[in-house]
């Protein structure tokens, strides 16, 4: 196999972005099928974007001879059911963040990746990209001296009322959303699992045990604390970035998540130097996908794999638990 042949299990608004285009300038990722449970709709999303072959079911799909991998950008509640049924069926997965509803899941589909001997890739997509491979690289030298503090925040707007990610039975809250990026840069550059120390969270009205806004407070191994806050408020500005601060000096990264749009990246020593590092203006999504053929078709190893996505989601239990909130259903 020279190329992967890739399905999509849903009609959903993220899949152009996040595998469509990118796969155009990707050799050995081909997009072949898409599946919707409203089959007009499946069949108007393959004729924009020139999908060659639709089916009337996840099922037909996922059961496909001819395709050889599934991208999974269904509700996060649906993520491990139909994640489970493509890993079981033979096909590689990439699925949409975050992997599952909460850790319990995530421990079953881990073990049924491991025993499928297929690749199944969490799409955190920006930890694909040079810049954040480069934060990692400098986070984790020592150049900043002893890490004493961690933090990260994702503000993003959202102004629909009825919004899955409001949906608790769906997997929906901040935390689920936005929080799952930031526990995951903080864990990626510190490369060590944090402790929740506390959590505090605004419910979204009318809708119980379902968080618009989260701060947590976490702790790690190596000393250094860690705090990270997101909101789904619409009256406040998109803001996405994250910083580590060290005896000698501090990082700042603006806007991992789609550094190809606008970032800074710049890292300030205690001698007075400052230092401003850019990175190629190519959309994380390229990276992610390349990385997912790679592992596929070579046997790469997986950055998001099945067991760190197992560590990200007993952090997100972890939180709202803390907050007095339930873990996703």
């Amino acid at each position: 196999m020279s190329n992967v042949r890739i399905g999509i299990l849903g009609a959903a608004a993220i899949a152009p972005a996040a595998l469509v285009k990118p796969a155009r300038g990707v050799d050995r990722a081909s997009v072949v099928a898409v599946a919707a449970r409203d089959r007009g709709r499946a069949d108007a999303f393959a004729a924009k974007w020139s999908i060659p072959a639709v089916f009337d079911d996840y099922e037909a799909l996922v059961g496909d001879p001819d395709i050889d991998a599934i991208y999974n950008p269904l509700p996060n509640s649906l993520h491990a059911d139909w994640t489970i049924r493509a890993l079981r069926a033979g096909k590689h997965v990439l699925c949409e963040k975050p992997l599952t509803s909460n850790a319990d899941q995530a421990r079953e589909v881990a073990s049924v990746a491991a025993s499928s001997g297929r690749v199944l890739m969490e799409a955190f997509h920006y930890r694909y990209h040079p810049m954040m491979h480069r934060a990692v690289e400098v986070v984790r030298s020592g150049e900043l001296g002893e890490l004493r503090h961690v933090e990260s925040w994702m503000q993003v707007p959202l102004f629909k009322r009825r919004d899955i990610r409001f949906d608790l039975a769906l997997g929906g809250g901040a935390v689920m959303d936005l929080g799952c990026y930031s526990i995951h840069q903080l864990r990626s550059i510190t490369g060590e699992e944090p402790s929740v120390v506390s959590a505090v969270a605004k419910e979204r009205s009318g809708d119980p045990g379902v968080d618009r806004w989260t701060r947590a407070q976490l702790r790690f191994p190596g000393g250094a604390t860690g705090t990270f806050t997101v909101s789904l408020y619409g009256a406040m500005a998109l803001r996405i970035g994250f910083r580590a601060t060290g005896s000698k000096g501090e990082l700042r990264v603006f806007n991992p998540a789609g550094p190809h749009l606008a970032h800074r990246f710049t890292v300030r020593l205690a001698d007075g130097t400052t230092r401003r590092e850019t990175f190629p203006k190519v959309p994380t999504y390229r990276y992610q996908l390349e990385a997912f053929c790679d592992s596929v078709l070579d046997g790469a190893p997986v950055l998001t794999g099945p067991t760190d996505s197992v560590a990200n989601m007993e952090v997100i239990d972890a939180v709202y638990t803390a907050a007095g909130l339930p873990v996703r259903p």
